[in-house]
């Protein structure tokens, strides 16, 4: 199970980098004026309005998985073993009882003698 929570530590911290690395690639709503007048990306790799649809998707995406680790780590941590103890507030199994002695066996060839 330690593996399992490392894995989600790893996850957890390459989605957080992304999302910070895509949140700060995008353009806000207010740049899009200067794009309707030539200085815009309409010739860029994803198109006039394909970069922010893939990024604000791919951010998105991340996000989530950000979230499902966030998630699993909780729920992992929380899951912990209880010893009983008096701090614990579990009771701890009673002990067998101690059998009462038992007398040697007496030789049946010798009589039983009366104290």
């Amino acid at each position: 199970m330690e593996w399992f929570k490392t894995l989600l530590v790893v996850l957890q911290v390459i989605s957080a980098l992304a999302v910070i690395l895509l949140v700060l690639l995008q353009q806000g709503k207010g740049a899009d004026m200067g794009a309707a007048f030539g200085s815009g990306s309409s010739g860029s790799l994803f198109g006039a309005s394909g970069s922010a649809n893939f990024l604000s998707h791919t951010t998105a995406i991340f996000a989530a998985v950000f979230f499902v680790c966030t998630l699993g780590i909780t729920w992992i941590g929380n899951k912990k073993e209880v010893s009983p103890g008096v701090l614990s507030g579990t009771v701890a199994p009673a002990p067998a009882p101690a059998s009462a002695p038992v007398a040697p066996a007496q030789d049946p060839s010798k009589p039983a003698v009366p104290k």
